[in-house]
């Protein structure tokens, strides 16, 4: 079981590492009251570090009781009773009306005594790897949303596995990881059973997928649906002023997407809910009003940030499904 873990690559000094190596053991309940740490020389030589600088981190830990010493025999555990200031990662793709949702319910439920830094990588991959390459060492947690981002998985296991959390999307590479997650998959497949008598009128579906942010899982439950119930379907990249066939049904993650269709079907006057049909993705307090109420297939992401700071509350390392539903109002 290891106690303590360096990352030579961190601008946290050393010491300060070993610090709260030990400090996270005791928190997570690996060291235990009276068991002895590693040795300074064990330190020294596994981390090619001088003998100082494991005693700077020893004695840090001893002048705050948290542990002592027994000359010519080693250290041991104190106390395990200590208010560990925790730091804690918090690596968003972009900041929305949903997402702020999210951050706002893990915020109030999340213990008061963490630091929360909050961050954004934009989808792009190059500002993640930054992001997490400076943020390696200086956390006690670390909270990422990888998104569809192709790329991140080697750089999230440069993170502690006992400290990382993974929110929203999760993927098999990281399944060693505690997480929060959606399945796009099955939501969208159980959404559309959900709303299938609705659906029947009908004539095609159309999902409007750019694949830049989308998590690809929609697709494959969306396919999965039409095909188990012989539905006309398509998957289109965008939606700029085409024109609309009476008949269809959009799913449309985008809120871009959904405003263009909705001006679009103005200038054709088309009757929403009549001559064609709108699932929009992610719930907003918006989409209940606009056009008499869109129907929407979305997670509660205020339940999300609570089970999150839960999770974080209590140092679980479950993988948790949030649950997802069809919303269903005028629009179909």
């Amino acid at each position: 079981m290891k106690i303590i873990t360096i990352n030579n690559q961190s601008n946290q000094p050393k010491y300060k590492q070993i610090v709260l190596s030990v400090e996270m053991a005791i928190a997570e309940k690996r060291l235990k009251r009276d068991e002895k740490l590693p040795s300074v020389n064990k330190v020294s030589l596994e981390f090619s570090i001088s003998r100082d600088t494991v005693l700077l981190a020893y004695d840090e830990l001893k002048k705050r009781g948290i542990i002592y010493a027994i000359l010519g025999k080693g250290y041991y555990v104190k106390s395990v009773e200590f208010t560990l200031e925790q730091r804690i990662f918090l690596l968003f793709d972009e900041l929305n009306a949903f997402k702020e949702d999210l951050y706002n319910s893990f915020m109030a439920h999340v213990n008061k005594n963490f630091q929360i830094d909050i961050f954004f990588h934009h989808f792009n991959l190059e500002m993640f790897k930054k992001l997490v390459n400076e943020s390696r060492g200086n956390y006690s947690k670390y909270i990422i949303m990888p998104s569809n981002l192709e790329g991140t998985t080697e750089f999230i296991k440069t993170l502690p596995l006992n400290s990382t959390y993974i929110l929203d999307q999760t993927n098999e590479k990281l399944s060693d990881y505690p997480a929060v997650y959606q399945n796009f998959t099955t939501d969208m497949y159980d959404a559309l059973v959900f709303g299938k008598d609705k659906l029947d009128k009908y004539e095609e579906l159309i999902l409007i997928f750019p694949g830049d942010k989308e998590p690809i899982g929609m697709v494959a439950g969306f396919e999965n649906f039409c095909r188990e119930n012989g539905c006309k379907h398509k998957v289109v990249a965008t939606f700029d002023n085409d024109a609309i066939e009476k008949g269809s049904l959009f799913i449309i993650p985008s809120d871009r997407h959904l405003v263009n269709v909705i001006e679009q079907s103005k200038s054709q006057n088309l009757k929403l809910g009549v001559d064609f049909g709108i699932i929009s993705y992610n719930e907003t307090s918006l989409k209940k009003v606009v056009e008499n109420g869109i129907t929407t297939i979305s997670t509660d992401f205020k339940v999300m940030g609570k089970i999150l700071a839960e999770m974080i509350n209590t140092n679980s390392k479950q993988q948790l499904k949030n649950s997802s539903q069809l919303i269903i109002r005028n629009s179909i």
